[in-house]
């Protein structure tokens, strides 16, 4: 089955508990948190997101999906570890080599957190083949990374499927997630090319029914 990470990054302001508490009752799966430095990407949405993730530890059990798009990823990681994320992912672009990719991989492993590793869309995702089995999530970004409501690239869904048929040859147990553009009208390709954590914002912000949009994501064809 397929899960649904939102993104909280537009959540108007004012409506945070009102919103947290809805797509919670909708059931979403996770809240996905979109950490910027300004840096790595042109937004900052640091100091938000930490005030965001603090809020929902205090009111929800639901799994907090961090994204770092950031260039220091150990700084972030140090201040992220605090709200108890179930998954913290960090870009291999924002390392200057395979050493320091490993060297984070086990610096999560030890704050008891899942690791995920993502790729922007140009990279090649035979670049991270190395690091699948010591991940437990590969984050494809389907979008550039670091604006909300973008429209989905469509050759990552072919690089989506190239991820799926190489970690089913090699028998390596982890999730694909897809982020950027996912509505009810790209899901389903991205779903049939293997993803099954899903990144939606915009898409379910906006929808009037929180729960019916999760639902059709989830279970749609």
């Amino acid at each position: 089955m397929v899960e649904i990470s939102t993104s909280i990054l537009s959540v108007k302001k004012g409506e945070e508990s009102k919103t947290f508490f809805a797509l919670e009752k909708a059931k979403t799966d996770y809240f996905h948190i979109d950490v910027m430095d300004g840096k790595f990407v042109e937004k900052n949405t640091y100091q938000k997101m930490l005030e965001y993730s603090s809020y929902i530890k205090r009111i929800s059990n639901l799994p907090l999906d961090v994204h770092l798009m950031v260039q220091d990823v150990k700084a972030a990681i140090k201040d992220f570890i605090a709200v108890e994320p179930n998954i913290i992912t960090f870009h291999y672009e924002a390392c200057k080599d395979k050493e320091e990719v490993y060297e984070i991989i086990n610096y999560i492993k030890e704050n008891h957190c899942r690791v995920g590793l993502s790729v922007k869309p140009d990279t090649k995702i035979e670049e991270i083949y190395e690091f699948l089995p010591y991940i437990h999530i590969c984050l494809i970004m389907t979008v550039e990374p670091g604006k909300g409501g973008q429209t989905l690239l469509t050759d990552m869904v072919s690089k989506i499927g190239k991820l799926k048929k190489y970690i089913e040859n090699n028998k390596i147990d982890i999730d694909i997630e897809a982020d950027g553009g996912i509505n009810l009208k790209t899901a389903p390709m991205i779903k049939k090319a293997g993803a099954n954590i899903l990144v939606s914002g915009t898409a379910i912000l906006m929808a009037k029914d929180y729960k019916t949009i999760i639902d059709e994501l989830k279970y749609g064809k």
